[in-house]
């Protein structure tokens, strides 16, 4: 019998530097929240103790003792079939073999419930929720920070694929011969062109390759931010690599959307900020790309959670 009294979730967004937890209620509001290191520890007993301790602390000033109905956590190579996180190298804890997270968070908990995914899949589940695909049955997350990421939803579900890892669209193969080394280890993938990282490395490569004065010059270190503030001051370089990479996911996108027909590909993340840049180009590319069956069919949207709430929002989504 459910339980009426249990109208609150956490959501844990567990990222390289920080995990940020929050109580979320029924309506999507974040009532309470709270961050912790997730790089002080390099083993993961000790991470789960202080998490644990947080939460504790969290549901306590809440006023929330005995409603919390689960646990929802997004988190880099997550798997939502066993709970685990698998081989994570952002994580100082988790970078081999596989941590059973769920089990040991629920255990800390007290037998709270714990609800494990891939941090992209799980901004697909809050946009999918509380956000800018709420209604839409099939469509495309992608996030655009240090790596991109992909939550896929088909028929309303998110796609796991077989062993629980399925939709690494940044790790998809952009550029075929002499391309880019990227993290993982390939060469040439999406996420190696148009992370964050992958602008300013394209950054970096065209003022060596010109004489032609620019903004970035002056930078020691050129981050996605930086190219985005000299792209609003008219700067010629900048705009061109937003053009440029704006192309690519487009391109990227045409294929996507040949794989699962989807209403929407929803963008989100740091890069995402820049769309008054990349849209167009986006557009132009994936529609000059993809089967005249989808052109102009498929809507390219942004997130529409508030940035602050929205990886807590998604890891909540899942404990529902």
């Amino acid at each position: 019998m459910e339980n009426f009294d249990q109208n609150l979730v956490i959501g844990i967004d567990v990222g390289g530097q920080t995990t940020k937890c929050g109580i979320v209620d029924t309506r999507g509001t974040v009532v309470s929240q709270t961050v912790i290191r997730t790089d002080n520890h390099d083993n993961v007993e000790p991470y789960i103790a202080e998490l644990a301790e947080a939460l504790k602390k969290l549901i306590a000033e809440a006023d929330a003792e005995g409603k919390i109905r689960g646990i929802g956590v997004g988190a880099p190579n997550a798997n939502y079939y066993t709970g685990d996180i698998e081989n994570a190298v952002n994580l100082s804890w988790g970078r081999s073999g596989a941590i059973h997270f769920a089990e040991l968070l629920k255990e800390a908990m007290g037998g709270i419930p714990v609800t494990l995914t891939n941090d992209a899949n799980a901004a697909a589940m809050g946009e999918m929720t509380y956000g800018a695909a709420r209604g839409m049955k099939n469509f495309i997350m992608i996030t655009l920070g240090t790596g991109v990421g992909s939550g896929i939803v088909v028929n309303g579900e998110m796609v796991y694929g077989h062993d629980g890892f399925a939709g690494e669209l940044g790790h998809t193969t952009l550029v075929r011969n002499n391309g880019r080394l990227c993290n993982c280890g390939k060469n040439g993938c999406l996420e190696a062109y148009c992370s964050a990282i992958g602008i300013a490395r394209t950054a970096r490569e065209w003022l060596d390759m010109t004489d032609k004065p620019s903004l970035l010059r002056r930078l020691d270190k050129i981050t996605a931010k930086d190219i985005y503030e000299a792209a609003k001051e008219g700067d010629e370089i900048a705009l061109k690599l937003f053009d440029y990479t704006g192309t690519l996911l487009g391109m990227a996108f045409a294929d996507f959307i040949e794989f699962s027909s989807p209403e929407a590909i929803v963008l989100f993340g740091g890069m995402a900020k820049s769309k008054e840049f990349l849209t167009e180009p986006i557009e132009k590319a994936m529609n000059a790309n993809v089967l005249p069956l989808w052109r102009g069919k498929v809507k390219l949207v942004y997130s529409s959670l508030k940035e602050s709430d929205a990886a807590i929002l998604g890891a909540s989504a899942l404990a529902w």
